[in-house]
Order: C-alpha cells, then structure tokens, then sequence
C-alpha cells in the first residue's frame, strides 16, 4: 500500500468515525424533522437539486474555463450531501435537527435525482452520459446511511457505550481528516499550483458563493436555518463529483481539481459564517437589551 492509499484511507475512516458521532448524538426525532416542515423541505431540494445545477451548468457554458473545470462544476453540482456537514453547521449556530435530517434525506434522493440529473444534461447537451443508481447508492449507503443508522443503533441499544465512545470517535475524526488533507495536499500541489490562473479558481469561487446565497435566502428568515441550508447548497460531495466526472470521462484527470474545490469552498465560506455569527451576536444582544 503506498501513501496515497493510506492517504484516501485515513480520509475514508475519518468521514466515517464523523457520520457515525453523528449517529451517536442523534434521534429518530431528528431524522424524521424535515419531513414534518414541508416547505422547508421542498425549499431545501429545489436549492440542492435545481438551482445550483443549473447555475453551474450556465457557468460551464457562460465562461472559456478548461473542459475537465467545466465537466466539476457541473459534477460538483450534481454531488449533494457532504458528510462533514452537520459538524460544521452545529458550529455556526446551525439547528441540529435540520442538519441531520437534511443529510440523510439529500443521501436518500440523491439515489434517484443524481441519474435524472445526468438524463436531463444528456439531453442538453447531446452527449452520452450516465451512472448507475447502482453506484451512486453503494456511495451515499457506504458512506453515509450506514454509518449514522450504526451510530444511531449504538445511541438507542446502549446509551451508556454511546456516551462513553462519542469523543474517542471524535477525536479519531478530528485528527484524520486534517493530516490526510495536508498529505494529499503536498503530494499533488504541482498540479494543485498549474490550476491557478487559468479559471479553475474563479469558477470555484462563483459556484461556492451562488450556493451560499441561493441556500441562504431559500432557508427562510431563521438564521439557524438559513446557514443550513447555505452550506448544504454550497459545499459538495467530493466522492462523489469524482465518481461522476471519472464514469463519464474516463480519460481525464479529476483528482487536483475536486482538491482545489475543497480548498477554495472552505475558504470562502469563512467570511459568510463570520457574518453569520455576527448576526447571532448582535440578535442576541437585541434580545438581551429588549429584556
């Protein structure tokens, strides 16, 4: 096994150890949350499913990007459901039960709505293009679902062992994914640093900052919604994009790419949650004055 393979692994366990902490502090009430506000519902797949795909696929036809940025952007697109979400979401402020239950519904229907997102480009665009459900539920099952039902099945058989491996699992989480990404970082940076300037960032940065806002006004008025639904809409998941990109075109390289989206979206997301915090602050501080 050579570092790259113990790179991939380490970031493999980590997102699992994270989806499976979540499992540990999660209910049934959380998961079944969103199917009991339908409108939030029906907003927060319209931003995920629709919206952004189709911003992404008018960025890929509106600007002279490289082909394989063009071919991301759209996978990027079409790839809901960042495992590492909920974590972040919890840190801004964001409502528990809302970043849970929007996780596990966006894996579900990314199942169906990842191939017919493919058909409707196929027949946009005139070209071939598909991938089994078969492979996209073997990503979101092995990734997600099964990790947080398994954390979840710990939670609700033996809260007492639940409770006492929540933060070693954590902390396995928190240690990983970091060093893996440093790694994997140094490895590839030579072709990471030949992206630059040749509008791989730029697109990056548009695509990331549509999907904070379309995800931020959709949310509603309640900030800990809003900022929700704005990273779910803005941050993708990067398996999946790469399965996407590489089942299509199987004769191109994806890898430092999908690499530099990672790093441009968690760069720009820092001045919206920045933001957003402020506005926790000062609606607090309201509340406190108005008492």
């Amino acid at each position: 096994m050579d570092v790259k393979q113990i790179v991939m692994l380490a970031i493999q366990v980590s997102i699992l150890s994270t989806v499976f902490g979540f499992g540990l502090n999660a209910t049934r009430e959380d998961l079944l949350y969103l199917l009991r506000q339908p409108r939030l519902l029906a907003r927060s797949l319209l931003a995920v499913f629709v919206i952004l795909p189709i911003v992404a696929v008018a960025l890929a036809a509106a600007f002279d990007f490289p082909q394989s940025v063009k071919i991301v952007l759209v996978a990027l697109a079409l790839s809901p459901v960042p495992p590492l979400l909920p974590r972040k979401e919890a840190g801004a402020g964001g409502q528990n039960s809302y970043a849970l239950g929007l996780m596990a519904i966006l894996a579900i229907v990314s199942i169906v709505g990842v191939p017919l997102g493919l058909e409707f480009l196929q027949r946009v665009s005139g070209r071939e293009l598909g991938m089994p459900p078969g492979t996209i539920a073997g990503v979101v099952v092995k990734g997600i679902i099964l990790p947080l039902l398994a954390g979840m099945a710990v939670r609700t058989l033996s809260p007492a062992l639940a409770e006492r491996i929540v933060k070693p699992v954590a902390l396995i989480a928190r240690l990983l994914l970091p060093v893996a990404v440093v790694v994997l970082f140094a490895s590839a940076v030579t072709s990471i640093w030949a992206l630059v300037g040749d509008g791989t960032v730029l697109s990056m940065v548009i695509l990331t900052v549509a999907g904070l806002a379309i995800g931020h006004v959709l949310g509603g008025p309640h900030p800990e919604q809003s900022v929700v639904l704005a990273l779910s809409t803005a941050c993708r998941h990067p398996a999946l994009a790469l399965t996407i990109a590489t089942t299509n075109f199987p004769d191109r390289q994806f890898g430092a790419i999908i690499l530099m989206y990672l790093i441009v979206s968690g760069i720009v997301c820092v001045p919206y949650l920045k933001w957003h915090q402020r506005r926790r602050h000062v609606a607090a501080a309201d509340v406190a004055h108005a008492h």
